[in-house]
């Protein structure tokens, strides 16, 4: 006959079995077996029906841009064209941008970085394209001088501020306002009484690249600001920051030129 401990070994063996045959069936132990889940065993949860859970399509609609503030108003620094660029208005401009980005530079060092193209070679025009035409420290008939248009005002950044330099000339009002709203203020080229030049202002200049319109009504400002009825901004005539001039107005001679535009980011 077995020893009584092998007859006691045995009934806590078959104790033990009962115990763990009782827990798996009340699901209080896993059962270890394949991964493999059904999804009938676990829908998904509609996160609508889950007040914690946050809708990812609303989520999505937060980031969605929503367009620029109603109203933006920037602080600048402000530089004089006068009396030493009475044709600098572009570059003086420039000065205020880049000085806005931290770059230490002054009018006089830039005018003489720009580019420049004569004001007449031959039966060719210059081109405001190409260069600063004519000459930009003097205003008289002698020693014309007319204007610089965006893209050797970028390129002259550029030597600058590199890739910062955000020449999205060609875009909408709207892009202009949005750089302003992102805290970047905006050169441009508009008329000098900030309203739609008329018709018989422009005339059509023959240049070696082509022709092209131009009006001596033109002028450079540095936007700094907006809201629903006004343009805030430098310029580079008047003896403190902050001009203004009605909005519609500014915009269509804005779009006269090109829409012509600058910033830095």
């Amino acid at each position: 006959m077995p020893s009584q401990g092998r007859v006691f070994a045995l009934m806590l063996l078959i104790v033990f079995f009962c115990i763990m045959l009782v827990l798996g069936e009340t699901g209080l132990v896993e059962v270890v077996g394949d991964s493999r889940a059904d999804p009938e065993d676990h829908p998904q949860q509609d996160p609508q029906q889950d007040p914690q859970q946050e809708n990812p399509i609303k989520q999505f609609v937060n980031h969605v841009y929503d367009g620029p503030d109603v109203e933006k108003k920037l602080s600048a620094p402000h530089i004089r064209q006068l009396p030493e660029l009475p044709n600098g208005c572009e570059v003086t401009s420039l000065t205020m941008l880049l000085r806005d980005a931290g770059v230490v530079t002054d009018k006089m060092k830039l005018a003489g970085e720009m580019k420049k193209v004569p004001f007449q070679a031959g039966r060719y025009m210059g081109n405001p394209n190409e260069g600063f035409v004519g000459n930009m420290y003097r205003g008289d008939r002698n020693h014309p001088g007319f204007a610089v248009y965006h893209g050797p005002v970028a390129e002259l950044a550029e030597k600058y501020l590199g890739n910062r330099v955000h020449d999205f000339s060609g875009s909408s009002w709207t892009d202009v306002e949005k750089e302003i709203s992102s805290g970047n203020p905006v050169w441009v080229i508009t008329s000098i009484q900030f309203r739609p030049v008329p018709d018989s202002a422009w005339r059509n200049w023959h240049t070696e690249e082509g022709d092209i319109r131009i009006t001596f009504q033109e002028h450079s400002v540095l936007v700094t600001g907006y809201d629903r009825e006004h343009i805030f901004f430098n310029d580079p005539l008047a003896d403190h920051e902050g001009s203004q001039s009605e909005k519609a107005a500014f915009i269509e001679a804005w779009e006269q030129f090109g829409n012509q535009a600058i910033s830095i980011r």
